[in-house]
């Protein structure tokens, strides 16, 4: 994973440098959580991960429009870049609402695209977790930890997803009524707003200052690679 790999050449501990991928490359805080006990991490390592993917998750929503514009990218463009690179799905909402309505559909497809990942990862993950080797010792007790529960295979797909896929199943089949669209839409844009205040009163600066030097670097080198290979994509694909 290319994620690890800037983790590792950082000095991380192999899982901690995992859980750093996984948070960038899938859905930040729900793949870090569902992630670290397939593989066994350390709270402290899923603590300072969680924290670093809620700060800097803020900081792409308000730079990445500025991104968006200077780059002159279209509503299709955009919509692909902010749903390959923001973390939360909420997050990328509020990214791309700027760019349009255009944008904000491509992106939460993009994103809730993305999500789907979690599930074949944690599965490979679980079949990698014993060639991980060496950190997985408990700090306070000095001695190798116990295996952590695995979680089930319904939580390898968050709800959320199940929903979206309901959904998409319900409005191609024309099961929902046209009355209820309007109302649905408006709860959806405030279910958007309380989300997204959420994840900003639930963002601790301390926690991250703690966590250290090198877990910075690699979590913004990771991101800066993500948006990097997000953009040649686009631009290879040839979206418009």
């Amino acid at each position: 994973m290319r994620d690890s790999g800037i983790g590792r050449l950082l000095g991380l501990p192999v899982r901690m440098a995992v859980l750093v991928a996984c948070g960038n490359a899938i859905c930040g805080n729900s793949a870090i959580a569902a992630v670290a006990p397939v593989i066994d991490a350390h709270s402290d390592d899923v603590a300072a991960s969680i924290a670093f993917t809620a700060v800097l998750g803020v900081a792409v929503v308000l730079g990445l429009p500025l991104l968006g514009i200077g780059l002159r990218l279209s509503g299709v463009q955009y919509g692909a870049l902010a749903g390959l690179t923001v973390y939360a799905v909420p997050q990328v909402i509020a990214a791309a609402a700027p760019l349009g309505a255009t944008a904000v559909q491509v992106g939460t497809l993009v994103k809730l695209v993305r999500v789907l990942m979690l599930g074949p990862v944690c599965l490979l993950l679980s079949l990698l977790a014993p060639r991980l080797g060496g950190d997985a010792v408990d700090a306070d007790a000095g001695a190798p930890r116990r295996g952590r529960p695995r979680p089930p295979v319904h939580h390898l797909v968050p709800w959320f997803i199940q929903g979206f896929l309901a959904m998409i199943a319900l409005r191609s089949f024309d099961l929902i009524p046209h009355a209820a669209l309007p109302a649905m839409e408006h709860a959806a844009t405030l279910l958007t707003v309380v989300s997204m205040a959420a994840l900003g009163l639930g963002v601790d600066v301390r926690t991250v200052a703690r966590a250290g030097g090198r877990v910075t670097a690699a979590v913004v080198l990771s991101l800066l690679a993500l948006g990097t290979i997000s953009l040649t994509l686009i631009r290879l694909i040839g979206l418009t």
